[in-house]
């Protein structure tokens, strides 16, 4: 399989696992804020990374082929922190979409999801998940 196949096949695939992710972080993001009234920032960024959780192990296992980071601690830690970028998205739409539009938490939510999407999927793949050759580690 060539490197444009793998990458294309990584992307559908981390698209299904991001679908699952996002299903945990809207899920509890409602819990978070309709039932128990938490500010919908900080409901916003407990449920992004839970969903970030779900997102590691799904890609580990389902997802990406190669993997640059032998110790997974550390893999799971930069997984984490590179979050921490789609994060920053999701943060920055939330506060956008609900607080500059007045839209409703899912709509913001979902906004959010698409544009943390992109930025999750490139920084990963190409910080973690690489074949070392190809990322310019000879």
């Amino acid at each position: 399989m060539n490197l444009r196949d793998l990458i294309s096949l990584e992307i559908v695939r981390y698209g299904a696992i991001s679908v699952v992710a996002f299903a945990v972080d809207v899920g509890l993001l409602s819990l978070l804020t309709q039932v128990l009234g938490i500010h919908y920032l900080v409901a916003s960024s407990c449920s992004f990374i839970a969903g970030g959780v779900v997102a590691y192990f799904l890609s580990i296992r389902f997802v990406f082929r190669y993997r640059r980071v032998q110790e997974r601690s550390v893999e799971a830690t930069a997984f984490v922190a590179l979050g921490l970028a789609g994060l920053l998205v999701n943060f920055v739409m939330m506060a956008l979409v609900v607080g500059g539009a007045n839209a409703h938490v899912l709509v913001g939510k979902l906004a959010a999801a698409c544009a943390t999407f992109g930025v999750n999927f490139v920084l990963r793949k190409f910080v973690l998940f690489t074949p070392r050759e190809v990322a310019g580690d000879k």
